[in-house]
């Protein structure tokens, strides 16, 4: 009973035991009369709220919102249609997908009735069967699809999903604003070998990459020999500062090759490859040898 109809159904109780107290019993039935006949007859509907109302079993009206009569015994109110927006949790446990694999999903669903009297009229209970048809589509839908489409395209799944239970649900008033799909459960044993299958697939990758990095460097190393082929000044200046940057650290120690040394004074190999195939010896080797000499070729020369 709603607080309107209760306070005219109490006033006219108080006022029915008033006057059979002090006036007349046969006017306080009056009274008493009126406030059932008020209680019965007299409705009001919330903004959200549809009455169905039913006259000598044919449908007489659907009512609300807002305060309204009917006539006690004919009429019936025979579903009072709650039309916000409603929402049904639902699942599928080891349902097989296309491809043979048991997952367990979860889904939920958002509905509202925009026809109260089909609502009433074209099912029994409406909110049992939306939730037996959004596990049937639910179901229907992981059997058709390929798990990796279940898992990756949420988005046309929850979409495919709403149309299938749309269709289902429009002849009984009705509407479902979306579907959406919370949680996708495989087995461990399948966890587990899609992960490996995933850390492989990113190794592959790893090393197509390395590859390609491989080929470029080896690409700049070729340009590079090119210029140092016709310029060897370029490749001596660049030993030398590989020498230099390696000599930064301290405390190091650099072993050079010979043939290294020799290539980094190309003027001073040609000189001792030249005496060394006329049979003279290197001059620098001579002095080291004989301090004597070095001393008599300086006085010489100044004598000269």
């Amino acid at each position: 009973m709603n607080p309107i109809t209760s306070f005219l159904v109490f006033v006219c109780v108080l006022a029915g035991l008033a006057i059979g107290q002090w006036v007349n019993d046969y006017l306080a039935l009056v009274f008493f009369a009126a406030a059932a006949i008020i209680a019965f007859s007299l409705k009001m509907a919330n903004a959200w709220q549809k009455f169905v109302i039913l006259r000598m079993g044919k449908l007489q009206s659907v009512k609300g919102p807002g305060l309204f009569v009917i006539i006690p015994v004919i009429d019936n109110v025979v579903a009072v249609i709650d039309e916000r927006i409603q929402t049904t949790a639902f699942n599928a446990e080891q349902a097989l997908t296309k491809d043979t694999v048991p997952v367990n999903v979860d889904a939920i669903i958002f509905w509202h009735v925009h026809d109260a009297e089909k609502a009433a009229l074209a099912i029994t209970h409406y909110r049992e069967a939306i939730d037996r048809v959004a596990q049937t589509s639910l179901r229907e839908m992981i059997g058709s699809s390929m798990l990796a489409a279940l898992l990756s395209d949420r988005k046309e799944t929850d979409e495919h999903l709403k149309n299938e239970i749309a269709k289902k649900t429009a002849p009984w008033g009705i509407s479902v604003s979306s579907v959406e799909i919370r949680d996708v459960a495989i087995p461990e044993a399948l966890q587990d070998a899609m992960s490996r299958q995933a850390q492989a697939e990113r190794e592959k990758q790893a090393r197509v990459i390395l590859g390609s990095a491989e080929a470029a460097i080896a690409g700049k190393f070729v340009e590079a020999a090119d210029i140092y082929a016709g310029h060897p000044a370029a490749l001596q200046l660049r030993a030398m500062n590989i020498i230099y940057e390696a000599t930064k650290e301290r405390g190091a120690t650099i072993l050079i090759p010979s043939s290294m040394v020799d290539s980094l004074n190309p003027s001073a190999a040609s000189l001792a490859l030249a005496l060394a195939t006329k049979g003279i010896p290197d001059p620098e080797v001579v002095a080291h040898n004989n301090p004597s000499l070095d001393d008599n070729k300086g006085n010489a020369t100044m004598v000269g």
